[in-house]
């Protein structure tokens, strides 16, 4: 699977992507990330990437220009069989599980950081598929958020985690389903002792138990 991030802060993404699940699926060559700095389509020579909004009003908006002429060098457009280009925004649709698993199944998803205001209205109108936010709260720019997608859909791609069943009875492998209290050794602490059935060895028992606790 390939994923592009488009941004202006392409730093933001170095450590996460050289740590834990990331950092295993790009060796394996499962997954391939591509950060493009959208200061690199800017027009002029100063990099312009915002200007301040039409009919006035605080802070920056994020120009249409430069976004789309980084989907064009990349060869994207909105509407691509087996592509997706999403734009990380405060009113897009609420990201879950149920997205990311959809989203595991694209062949190439694209990712475009929104930022300071907001982002010129022509993106979300003419240049993308949809809008997504993570949570009902502001972030200072969709880098955060990107990340959040980015982790959630690599760890459903077939073979980046070790083991295939780890996802299947996580929380929210199905809508509203969470996953069993989980322990391990010492089986007291301070008097804090493990369910007596887990120490069982009856493997019925326990399934039981993770099923009911769940």
């Amino acid at each position: 699977m390939k994923i592009n991030i488009l941004t202006i802060f392409p730093d933001f993404f170095k450590t996460p992507l050289e740590t834990s699940i990331l950092k295993r699926a790009l060796a394996k060559e499962l997954l391939e990330i591509k950060i493009v700095n959208l200061r690199d389509f800017a027009s002029d020579r100063h990099q312009t990437t915002d200007l301040r909004p039409y009919g006035g009003g605080p802070g920056m908006v994020m120009m249409v220009e430069p976004i789309d002429r980084a989907l064009q060098a990349l060869g994207l457009s909105k509407g691509q069989k087996g592509k997706k280009i999403i734009l990380t925004s405060a009113k897009g649709q609420l990201f879950t599980q149920e997205i990311a698993k959809e989203q595991a199944r694209f062949e190439e998803l694209t990712i475009i950081c929104g930022h300071y205001e907001g982002v010129d209205e022509r993106v979300a109108l003419h240049l993308i598929d949809e809008e997504l936010r993570i949570g009902d709260y502001v972030l200072t720019g969709g880098e955060t958020a990107s990340l959040v997608m980015l982790d959630a859909v690599t760890r459903l791609i077939p073979n980046v985690l070790g083991n295939e069943l780890s996802n299947q009875d996580e929380s929210h492998s199905q809508p509203g389903k969470f996953a069993h209290p989980q322990y391990t050794k010492p089986a007291n602490y301070k008097g804090w002792e493990v369910p007596e059935v887990l120490l069982s060895g009856d493997h019925a028992k326990i399934e039981d138990w993770r099923k009911k606790s769940s």
